[in-house]
């Protein structure tokens, strides 16, 4: 095995960074004799704070960068939120490995710890996702939705410091950086559909060469396969990440069950459809899921969104 130093790049907020050292130490375990190294990268997403969350990802404003120095060379391994990754993949690059996904879940935190069902009317809740409002205002439409950004702790703590009576995180995000103390509720999925992909990590690497096989030993591929199909949903209805989608697929009692849902911006308007498949078949149930949902009204949703 080779013994050049490897260098794995990322973001520099506190996610990134927990997610790139895991990944950096179960690589040192399986390859005790490399050397692994962090390199941090700055990304348009983290400079520019005022424009909206969704379309940064969209146009891969926190991957970019990093995803630039991989098909340069400056870096071997880029670690990644898969949900901020584009759908469209880059021809140079490969994901290696897709890490057993974290909780998929989205979770309410509230600055004095009341559940989201025992708000009162008017209630200020904040959230940087289409996705979130639409569903939160389906939920209880008495509600003020505005808009924040900033990382976990800048967001936690504007909420602490009265900009908004409560906020809608991913739970995988506070449970890696051990702040789950802070959630007051989470939301199942008949409540609040999580982002296609949400809670799982992927690890991206040039498309060819020694590295690639090295990190492919990280790969779970239930994940894999589940992850896949809610980004094939996600690109089929061409809804990109502006438009309120929601996407979650498990695999149970050898099933593959995907479940999807496609809102108007204010969530009066919603079509939530399942479909269930052997596991072991080929074909891409998020691409029918997709149709399904178009042709019932899907579409016409859709339209208002863009």
């Amino acid at each position: 095995m080779m013994s050049k130093e490897i260098v794995l790049g990322t973001r520099g907020s506190k996610l990134a960074l927990y997610q790139t050292n895991l990944v950096l130490n179960k690589l040192k375990e399986l390859f005790p004799d490399n050397t692994f190294k962090l390199k941090k990268i700055v990304t348009k997403g983290d400079k520019f704070l005022t424009e909206p969350l969704e379309s940064s990802i969209e146009k891969g404003f926190f991957v970019k960068e990093i995803q630039e120095s991989l098909i340069k060379g400056e870096i071997d391994i880029a670690v990644h939120s898969l949900k901020d990754l584009p759908v469209d993949t880059n021809p140079h690059l490969f994901h290696a490995a897709i890490l057993k996904r974290g909780d998929h879940r989205d979770s309410f935190l509230s600055s004095n710890n009341i559940p989201f069902d025992k708000l009162k009317p008017n209630s200020v809740i904040a959230t940087s996702s289409n996705r979130r409002k639409a569903q939160i205002l389906r939920l209880n439409p008495s509600l003020n939705v505005i808009s924040i950004r900033g990382n976990i702790d800048t967001r936690i703590h504007k909420m602490d410091n009265n900009y908004c009576d409560g906020l809608v995180l991913a739970a995988a995000g506070l449970q890696r950086l051990n702040m789950l103390e802070r959630v007051s509720n989470f939301f199942d999925d008949n409540q609040m559909l999580n982002a296609p992909s949400q809670g799982a990590i992927a690890v991206e690497t040039r498309n060819e060469g020694e590295i690639k096989e090295m990190v492919s030993q990280l790969n779970h591929e239930k994940t894999r396969v589940c992850v896949s199909q809610e980004r094939l949903f996600l690109k089929t209805l061409k809804g990109g990440c502006t438009s309120p989608i929601g996407a979650y697929c498990k695999i149970e009692n050898n099933k593959l069950i995907i479940k999807g849902t496609v809102l108007s911006l204010n969530g009066n308007e919603a079509i939530t459809k399942i479909l269930e498949l052997e596991y072991n078949s080929n074909k891409n149930i998020g691409v029918d899921l997709a149709h399904k949902i178009l042709n019932n009204g899907g579409d016409d949703i859709l339209a208002g969104t863009r």
